[in-house]
């Protein structure tokens, strides 16, 4: 299959990011690494391999990015604000220069779609949520969709905007409310996954909101784990 590597210094951040871009065709997906992962990560843990198939025959093309986590959400040692503000620094970043970076090597498909496991899947739906307009698949796998666990009880407009399971449900504007019911989303977790009661209550609270979605619970013992994920990926990625 293809396999490119991209580098370059990002305006938003003000530091060098890297990118690993998996296939040559077919639907572009933005994937993000789990809690403070990086770029290969998606490749290490055997994620590529799995859906190498689709990879190959043009179906699918991968955007592996890393993640800043470890200077925003988990930085403990700044202020909650400062977490805040570095996040939507990375968002400016997946706005700024990986969506171009996916319409120059992709500029014939009209979709762009968002995955993530763990805390990836938290950065897929808040992005998907967010740019309805822009990102028309979200896949996830043992996500959680709330930031508070972050914040030490603080909490301002962003922080509140930023995290799905307490913005969403207040949201009744159908100007925003339309697009995301036109999008794709999937929410997938394993039936002893820690976060399987995430998913469920976030099923539920999509479902309030006239949301189209599918939530999978699989079972064989599955947990919250990459063995797991594997599969889950080869099933319901494009």
């Amino acid at each position: 299959m293809t396999r490119t590597y991209h580098r370059w210094y990002s305006q938003s951040l003000h530091r060098d990011m890297e990118t690993l871009v998996f296939g040559h065709g077919g639907a572009p997906v933005i994937v993000f690494p789990s809690s403070m992962g990086a770029f290969f990560e998606y490749e290490d843990r055997g994620m590529v391999a799995a859906v190498g198939d689709k990879l190959e025959h043009g179906a699918l093309q991968l955007l592996c990015v890393s993640s800043v986590d470890s200077e925003s959400w988990y930085n403990s040692h700044v202020h909650p604000r400062h977490r805040i503000e570095r996040h939507l620094q990375y968002e400016h970043y997946i706005l700024n220069d990986v969506v171009p970076l996916a319409r120059h090597l992709n500029p014939h498909h009209e979709g762009l779609g968002v995955t993530g496991c763990s805390f990836g899947a938290y950065h897929a739906m808040t992005l998907a949520l967010r740019y309805p307009e822009l990102f028309t698949s979200c896949i996830t796998m043992g996500g959680r969709y709330d930031n508070a666990s972050f914040l030490d009880g603080y909490d301002d407009t962003d922080g509140y905007l930023l995290s799905p399971l307490r913005s969403l449900p207040r949201l009744d504007d159908p100007r925003y409310l339309d697009p995301i019911r036109r999008n794709k989303f999937v929410l997938a977790t394993g039936e002893h996954d820690i976060c399987r009661g995430a998913n469920e209550e976030f099923s539920g609270v999509l479902h309030a909101k006239g949301i189209p979605h599918a939530l999978h619970v699989w079972g064989s013992g599955s947990k919250h784990d990459w063995p797991d994920w594997r599969p889950m990926a080869a099933a319901y990625l494009p």
